[in-house]
């Protein structure tokens, strides 16, 4: 039975890992926030599972400013593969938060790889990179090779993170590879994503507690991919004979616009009716083109994306009428 180390394994890609995980015989071990009390509804279905919980899924409160906090129970799960996916991954927020953001983010990468260098038994180590390392860039599609250049707190966390990925995978010999993980969504998505508000608020005009939906400019585009399928990418990235980076993106690009469309045709209704644009509430236009390329990870690891994005809102928005 393998063993596998999760940090954030409370957020959106740390429960669908685990799942997948187990789903695989692994033996779990995750960090989760202290402020949380271990309390995420994305873990309650495996926390109520008697087979499974303290059998095979084991989880610890954590923060990453505390060494102690992580080294003590990565030391006890003795892991074959580390997966690092906790972070501040709210792009909004990093400007609001900019010390946290980078020290948790950042700082907290460097501990968990000077930790994995440290362990008796060397551990194949993942980093969740992001699509946000890339800032304005020139080229579009983006992949492997394109120059990091971020202008988001966020983004120059994730870059430090990167970076230092590759130099202890090139230096000190550590099965260390970064996912480039594009925007990825689902119904585990966090509330402060544009993706589950529109959704939420969809779900709320459908049930009759909320009378319209108040956005700004829709023209924003990005490139959103399904959740269950970046995750299981990173599971195949730490398969992989050798250690190397790898980009996961659908490659193409929708607006969020669309999300308003898919939504509530998902409920029956006509978003005409029901959403107002406040001009309060617009931005700067965002030129930027945010697309990944996955071709290196379709070749050497056989990874595409089967979920599409219709399929991904359509999934959100009922679920969002279910709760």
């Amino acid at each position: 039975m393998k063993r596998a180390f999760i940090t954030g394994i409370e957020g959106q890609d740390g429960s669908y890992l685990a799942e997948l995980l187990l789903a695989k015989n692994y033996e779990v071990h995750g960090l989760y926030r202290r402020s949380t009390n271990g309390g995420s509804p994305n873990l309650k279905h495996l926390r109520a599972n008697p087979l499974v919980f303290q059998k095979t899924l084991f989880l610890y409160p954590a923060d990453l400013d505390e060494v102690d906090s992580i080294r003590v129970p990565l030391e006890k799960a003795a892991p074959d593969e580390i997966y690092h996916l906790a972070s501040q991954s709210h792009v909004g927020q990093s400007f609001e938060k900019v010390e946290e953001t980078c020290r948790v983010t950042g700082l907290g990468t460097l501990r968990l790889l000077e930790l994995a260098r440290q362990l008796p038994r060397p551990a194949r180590f993942f980093h969740a990179s992001s699509s946000e390392i890339f800032g304005s860039p020139e080229q579009s599609p983006q992949d492997e090779n394109t120059p990091v250049n971020p202008i988001t707190p966020y983004g120059c966390a994730k870059a430090f993170g990167t970076q230092l990925t590759k130099i202890y995978r090139k230096n000190f010999g550590l099965f260390a590879v970064n996912g480039i993980l594009f925007n990825h969504e689902s119904p585990r998505r966090g509330e402060n994503f544009v993706t589950r508000k529109i959704c939420r608020a969809v779900a709320a005009i459908k049930a009759g507690r909320q009378k319209e939906l108040v956005l700004g400019d829709t023209s924003a585009q990005r490139d959103w991919g399904n959740a269950r399928d970046y995750v299981r990418g990173l599971w195949l990235t730490l398969q992989h004979e050798t250690p190397e980076d790898f980009v996961f993106a659908t490659g193409k690009l929708n607006r969020v616009q669309d999300i308003v469309e898919i939504a509530f045709r998902a409920v029956e209704l006509d978003w005409r009716q029901y959403v107002r644009q406040e001009a309060a509430l617009f931005r700067a236009a965002d030129p930027r083109q945010v697309v990944g390329n996955p071709a290196k990870a379709k070749q050497l690891l056989g990874w595409e994306p089967t979920i599409t994005f219709e399929q991904t809102i359509v999934e959100m928005t009922r679920a969002e009428l279910s709760a």
